[in-house]
């Protein structure tokens, strides 16, 4: 089988930039992808809403999704892609376009692969888990998803970032006593009462559990704040959006537990003080151990904890062994100057060839 690089990566990862796709809007895309691939004589495309899926059928053992968002954060200026000698700029260029431009050119030339490839080019990444084109597939053609491993094409420097941590978001609210302002003893003031809340989450200092090697690290945000009455009252409640980032050897419920005794010196369920659950996205474990992410891991060196939540917690959770690997900074995920070279977009698709083809 060639590896060889037939277009242009850096190009076709400019043209999906300039096709806009921020979440929920993601139709022009897909039929980008479903238009290119469907005149693939070795693959079978379907579409299902604006999740488009690729698949091989050569009757192999084993079968390997190889997966990528459609979607992108909404622009901030950035919308129209540049390229700069060896660089793309622009909108979701590392995340994930250039991951996009690598599967949609694997999926061209791996006529005989290894193992049998699902592509799967799906929705809503970028938003609440309940909007995903993957809950979407699961729902409505789970047969889709079924195989055996699963890499996410996410940005990684083309290194293998392992598993994800874990994402809880809470609201913390605090009750008070309504007064005028020109009179404030005669109140209590909730969003004063949050003052030692803001400290605490500024104090904090996440765990840093190494799993399997690779070191996660814990983070704990405060994100949005909401309160007050009117410019002369003493605010009654006031509440803070908390985000918490956990690592794999913790479930939902045990990282919601520890935010709740974090905080709950502070409360006082008389007053109307509350922490309630907002969302939550459990965690994935690195689970590199099957065969076909060893050898990605042998190719190209020791893997780095998954510090985000990423869609491997998804795959994970249908028994898949999953992992990150793509081309692009993720540093600059969600950046205004986001950009992605060809060397990286390059070294992706030659990796992943070469992977497959043995």
């Amino acid at each position: 089988m060639s590896t060889d690089i037939t277009r242009d990566l850096l190009a076709d990862t400019a043209d999906l930039v300039a096709i806009a796709s921020p979440s929920h809007h993601e139709a022009a895309l897909a039929d980008h992808m479903a238009e290119r691939l469907g005149s693939v004589g070795h693959l079978r495309v379907e579409r299902v809403g604006d999740n488009v899926i690729a698949r091989t059928e050569a009757g192999r053992s084993r079968r390997l999704i190889l997966a990528g968002h459609l979607d992108t954060v909404p622009a901030q200026d950035n919308q129209t892609p540049e390229i700069d000698g060896d660089v793309c700029r622009g909108l979701g260029s590392a995340d994930m376009k250039g991951g996009l431009a690598v599967l949609a050119l694997l999926a061209e030339q791996l006529r005989e692969p290894a193992l049998d490839l699902t592509f799967l080019f799906y929705t809503c990444e970028e938003v609440d888990m309940r909007h995903s084109g993957l809950l979407q597939l699961r729902e409505q053609r789970p047969e889709l998803l079924q195989a055996d491993v699963a890499i996410l094409a996410e940005p990684t420097n083309c290194l293998v970032e392992a598993g994800c941590q874990g994402n809880l978001r809470v609201e913390l609210t605090m009750g008070g006593t309504r007064a005028h302002t020109a009179r404030p003893w005669m109140g209590i003031n909730a969003i004063h009462r949050l003052g030692g809340v803001l400290q605490r989450i500024d104090a904090y200092e996440g765990r840093r559990p190494i799993i399997d090697g690779c070191q996660y690290r814990e983070a704990l945000q405060a994100v949005a704040i909401e309160g007050g009455v009117a410019n002369n009252v003493v605010p009654d409640r006031a509440s803070v959006t908390i985000n918490h980032r956990y690592a794999p050897d913790r479930d939902a419920q045990s990282a919601r537990a520890a935010v709740e005794e974090l905080f709950s010196p502070l409360l006082d369920p008389a007053a109307g003080d509350r922490i309630e659950l907002v969302a939550a996205s459990e965690a994935a474990a690195p689970g590199l151990t099957d065969p076909l992410l060893e050898r990605l891991v042998a190719m190209t060196g020791p893997p780095v904890a998954k510090l985000g939540w990423t869609d491997v917690s998804f795959f994970s959770s249908l028994g898949l062994a999953a992992t990150n690997f793509g081309p692009g900074d993720p540093t600059l995920a969600h950046t205004r100057h986001e950009w992605v070279s060809r060397a990286d977009l390059e070294n992706a698709y030659l990796t992943l060839a070469r992977l497959l083809s043995s």
